[in-house]
Order: structure tokens, then C-alpha cells, then sequence
């Protein structure tokens, strides 16, 4: 059995006072139909900031300028891979989302509906983190 560490960078997107949040379709490996942010795996060689622009362009085709770091934390996501991860605050420029395939639905939501949509462990993450004044 292979162990790996992987380094993710995902983005909490603000627009207009709402929250930006993603459906995994059910195609995804890991956390089909889930709720999350968008973010994903950096490449050999790429910076944290860059990888988030290129995910976000990826995932959701908007622009956004990266405010800063929110927090960083750890997660064993299976047995093999554990994975270290970033999160940012960035700011939409527009809210004209066109998906990719890695997720199946998008929503804008305020933190009640953020609280109910997404995994538990994100949530706890940002409460412990108190990252809910800095993007509601």
C-alpha cells in the first residue's frame, strides 16, 4: 500500500454577501454528492495561489481575486492519502458559473444553508478556524 501526501488549495468565494458551494457528481470517487468548495490538488512545481486560480477557472469559469488564507488543516481522507489544505478567501468579479464535470449543481448560499449543505467536518473546520465573520 502506496501512502500519499497531497496538498489542496480550495477557495471560499464571495459574492454579493452569499457563499459560493459545489455538488461532487456522483462520478467522483471520494465524496460523491457532497458539498464542498471549490479547490483541488496542486501540480509539481505550481504556487498555492496559482493552482487555486487554475482550479477555479477549471471547476467554475469565473474570476475572483484571492484575498488571503483562512486557515490550513489536515485530513485523512482514506487510508493511503492524507492531504494538507488551504483555504483562501477570494472574491467573485461576476456569479456566471458554468460547471465542469466534476460537480453536478453550484449554489450561492448564506451561512444557515452553508451550515446544513456542507460535510459536517468542513463545517466544524471553519467554526474552530472562526472563519464565518470573515465571509458572511
Amino acid at each position: 500500500m502506496v501512502k500519499k501526501i497531497n496538498v489542496i488549495v480550495k477557495g471560499i468565494i464571495v459574492y454579493s454577501g452569499k457563499v459560493l458551494i459545489l455538488r461532487r457528481s456522483s462520478a467522483n470517487k471520494i465524496g460523491a454528492g457532497k458539498w464542498e468548495f471549490v479547490g483541488g490538488s496542486i501540480n509539481y512545481g505550481e504556487g498555492l495561489e496559482e493552482a487555486l486560480l487554475r482550479e477555479i477557472k477549471e471547476e467554475v469559469s469565473i474570476d475572483v481575486k484571492i484575498d488571503k488564507i483562512l486557515y490550513a488543516t489536515t485530513y485523512h481522507t482514506t487510508p493511503e492519502r492524507y492531504d494538507v489544505i488551504i483555504v483562501y478567501k477570494c472574491k467573485a468579479v461576476n456569479n456566471n458559473v458554468m460547471l465542469s464535470g466534476e460537480h453536478s449543481d453550484y449554489r450561492w448560499v448564506d451561512e444557515k444553508e452553508l451550515r446544513q449543505l456542507v460535510f459536517k467536518d468542513i463545517v466544524d473546520a471553519l467554526d474552530r478556524y472562526n472563519v464565518f465573520p470573515e465571509i458572511f
